[in-house]
């Protein structure tokens, strides 16, 4: 998810820098548009550093600076921003970019890209409090806000200018709430730690060979991913995959059952909900050989079953929510229940791996989440809606409290 946060000239441009962080942590790609009066109080630099984006600072400089030279590609990019983004935000917002936009003026990178993007668009005004009473800015905002524009209303206190009253720009977590919101995101999970287990395991053969499995990791992922952007600390253990993690979570990487085990044990007294989407492997290599095993006729393997994680993790709670994720090819439902009772688990969440076009190797899926009063079919969908689906049923079940062990 990016969004390009505008930042305007005035006193408050500085805080930006924070805001940049804070949308970092829950996973989101910032590309920061700066005013040439925004650049008399903070450099792009500063932000082309935080964010690791390129900063936009003139409407015809490919490269952003001063002495840059036009080009094709410049002369049209706040098209091709205007159509990449999720959301723009504007901190702080001056009463002029504020008449400008009501006005539907493009006289610079900032406002051609307000009128170019049809995605949501969030302002954080800051100005003297004359300003801000003016009837004029007033009426310009009440003009965008009927246009479908969210504004973050100024708080009262002490100003730059030496005044005391309304135009001071609002504390970032009103900011950030109001964008997660026009992203279609929410705060539920703001002050919770989530705990999530993805992808497979690898269990050692010799130094060439594992057993492992088909999972993918992307169900898990999608789930940090959904979880940041709900609010929560998302603490990611994850087995082997080619996926990226989803920015501002914290990422423990393990091969085996045994160091997943270790992982998880040693940091659930942090989470207050786990999620276990791992696919973990049953059943590991009795012992290991040291050397490759060279190519037979025949071969035995003597297997042992590795450590039931997610049995242990709900022995071993306090007071967290522990959801488990189940794959079945038969009896899912009712193998799936058993699995709810006799692991005391808050939800399960069970798919049938048996279909072709969900589950492993898909970015698709189709589960059925049981609690223990409720059962919700989630019919083949994303697994990013998968993810939201799940996360509903956790906030639901947070409000009512976990299953006593």
């Amino acid at each position: 998810m990016k969004i390009a946060l505008g930042v305007s000239g005035g006193i408050a441009a500085y805080k930006a820098a924070e805001v940049v962080r804070l949308l970092q942590d829950r996973g989101i790609r910032v590309q920061v548009v700066m005013t040439q009066g925004a650049q008399q109080f903070v450099r792009p630099l500063t932000f082309a550093a935080l964010s690791g984006e390129k900063v936009i600072t003139d409407m015809f400089a490919a490269g952003g600076g001063e002495h840059a030279q036009p080009n094709i590609d410049s002369a049209i990019e706040h098209i091709a921003v205007a159509q990449s983004i999720d959301a723009l935000l504007v901190v702080p917002a001056t009463a002029d970019v504020l008449a400008r936009f009501a006005q539907g003026m493009a006289n610079d990178f900032l406002t051609t890209l307000y009128l170019a993007t049809t995605a949501p668009v969030v302002v954080a005004p800051a100005m003297n409090v004359n300003m801000w009473n003016h009837p004029a800015t007033q009426a310009n905002l009440k003009l965008l806000g009927q246009r479908g524009v969210r504004i973050v209303e100024p708080g009262e206190g002490y100003l730059a200018c030496g005044m005391t009253g309304p135009g001071r720009l609002a504390e970032n977590d009103l900011i950030i709430a109001a964008t997660m919101e026009a992203l279609g995101a929410s705060q539920e999970l703001a002050g919770e730690t989530v705990l999530i287990t993805a992808g497979p395991t690898q269990e050692k053969i010799d130094p060439v060979r594992y057993l492992t499995n088909r999972s993918s990791g992307r169900m898990g992922y999608a789930l940090a991913e959904a979880a940041l952007r709900r609010a929560a600390r998302v603490l990611l253990v994850t087995g082997p995959t080619t996926l990226t993690p989803a920015g501002g979570a914290e990422v423990t990487r393990v091969e085996s059952a045994e160091q997943m085990r270790q992982a998880t044990l040693k940091l659930l007294p942090e989470a207050t909900i786990v999620i276990k989407t791992a696919a973990v492997a049953d059943y590991r290599p009795r012992s290991a050989s040291d050397q490759k095993i060279k190519r037979q006729s025949a071969m035995s393997l003597e297997l042992e079953p590795t450590p039931d994680i997610l049995a242990e993790l709900a022995r071993s709670k306090s007071s967290q929510i522990i959801v488990g994720f189940a794959a079945e090819t038969e009896n899912v439902l009712e193998n799936a229940r058993k699995k709810l009772v006799a692991k005391s688990l808050d939800a399960i969440v069970v798919n049938d791996v048996s279909r072709e076009g969900v589950g492993f190797d898909s970015d698709r899926n189709a589960v059925t989440i049981i609690t223990q009063g409720e059962v919700v079919e989630v019919p083949e969908t994303t697994k990013w809606e998968v993810a939201q689906r799940v996360l509903d049923q956790i906030v639901r079940l947070r409000k009512v409290g976990p299953i006593l062990k």
